[in-house]
């Protein structure tokens, strides 16, 4: 098997796995409980906020432990529309008041993008369902957003900014940081949320908690275990639970911990924060290698920024292409049939009949979003792995090709 959909999902590393194993079994103590063994669990998840807390530069008290990145994403968004609703009650006015005169009616304005991951796009198309109001900034044709877009779009009314750090399907790195101070360099009060499920232990992001005041991300995206994610919340902001019942995560996600969950996340974050450069480089290397084994077929587009060495401003591991003359479903099939993983787009979104929103968004055509393929690499790949795939690609698009004549 050639494991190229890293994206995906990554394989459990080493450091993880044996740092988990004691809490499946022996060390099975609930955190919230006083005795010892309970203690020892509750050390266990101290240590992992420390160490996941570290891949950002933020405190372990700002870290909280959820089941992923989806519900850290809807989370952040559903928070931050309660935050300003309390907020605004508690002011006897909103800021959409101010425009009233205007005839215009609000429950707040959130500003995302047209590519966010389906998490986020879901969650605010549920407040618009409740009134708020949303926009969608649409990118360049590389995928990228830029902060004069952002705070073009910014009104009286805007509570929260919900920008991708790194895009799931086409690898594009956003601007977070630049927006983030383009925006506070307006307004102050609006709460800024980042999607860093693809970019957390992937790309140096040790500043980015002094950036943003949210930030969601997910344990086996960075070879930690599935079922465990996490959000980032700046210290100091007036942020609402998310599931009550319990005082765990100091009030703000009840429920009892995936102990053993967040001591892999923990382990693969400190794994991930001390081999990010070596990483990098292998990955960068590799995902070059296979850029320029596909150019090599007629008809390929790369989807996103690209230019050899580049990991600046898109992912080392990313490789996104759009193949004419292909169904990228059928592709897939005859991937696997050759021990090859890959997908067509974003995992989350596998089965979809309609080509991906993120292509659409950038400009692919129909026909064009159709023959996608996404094959992202770890460094665990090798470049015989890479050679070997961009053979059997290749002889994969052409017999389909020549099926459609």
């Amino acid at each position: 098997m050639i494991y190229l959909d890293n994206a995906a999902t990554t394989r459990l590393e080493d450091s993880a796995f044996e740092a988990m194993l004691p809490f499946l079994r022996d060390e099975y103590g609930n955190a919230s409980a006083v005795y010892d063994i309970a203690r020892r669990s509750k050390k266990a998840v101290f240590g992992a906020r420390k160490q996941c807390a570290s891949v950002i530069g933020a405190s372990p008290s700002e870290i909280f432990f959820t089941s992923g990145g989806s519900e850290s994403d809807n989370w952040a968004l559903a928070g931050a529309y309660e935050t300003y609703r309390r907020r605004s009650k508690e002011h006897g006015s909103t800021a959409a008041d101010s425009v009233a005169s205007e005839s215009v009616v609000s429950c707040g304005h959130i500003i995302t993008t047209a590519i966010e991951h389906h998490a986020v796009l879901r969650t605010a198309e549920y407040l618009e369902s409740l009134g708020v109001s949303v926009t969608y900034l649409k990118p360049d044709s590389e995928g990228y957003i830029s902060p004069l877009q952002v705070t073009g779009a910014m009104r009286p009314d805007t509570f929260l900014v919900s920008v991708m750090t790194a895009n799931n399907e086409i690898g594009t790195i956003e601007p977070v940081r630049e927006i983030a101070a383009a925006v506070r360099n307006i307004r102050k009060d609006v709460l800024i949320h980042t999607d860093a499920v693809q970019a957390f232990g992937q790309i140096d992001l040790k500043d980015m908690a002094g950036c943003v005041d949210l930030l969601s991300a997910s344990g086996h995206k960075l070879g930690g275990p599935k079922g465990v994610g996490l959000m980032y919340i700046r210290d100091g902001i007036k942020f609402p639970p998310y599931i009550r019942g319990g005082m765990q995560e100091s009030g703000r996600r009840a429920g009892t911990e995936n102990i053993a969950g967040i001591v892999g996340f923990g382990a693969a974050s400190e794994y991930a924060l001390s081999s990010l450069d070596e990483r990098i480089e292998t990955e960068t290397v590799l995902r070059d290698r296979l850029i320029s084994g596909l150019k090599k077929i007629p008809e390929v587009i790369i989807n996103g920024s690209y230019s050899v060495g580049d990991h600046e401003r898109r992912l080392p591991g990313n490789v996104s292409v759009c193949i004419n003359g292909i169904e990228g479903e059928s592709a897939l099939i005859m991937l696997d049939r050759e021990g090859i993983c890959a997908s067509s787009g974003s995992a989350c979104a596998s089965g979809a009949r309609e080509p991906s929103h993120v292509l659409q968004a950038i400009g692919r055509a129909y026909d064009e979003s159709k023959g996608s393929l996404r094959f992202t690499i770890s460094h665990r790949n090798t470049e015989e792995e890479i050679d070997t795939a961009v053979i059997k690609i290749t002889d994969i698009v052409m017999k389909l090709r020549d099926n459609r004549r």
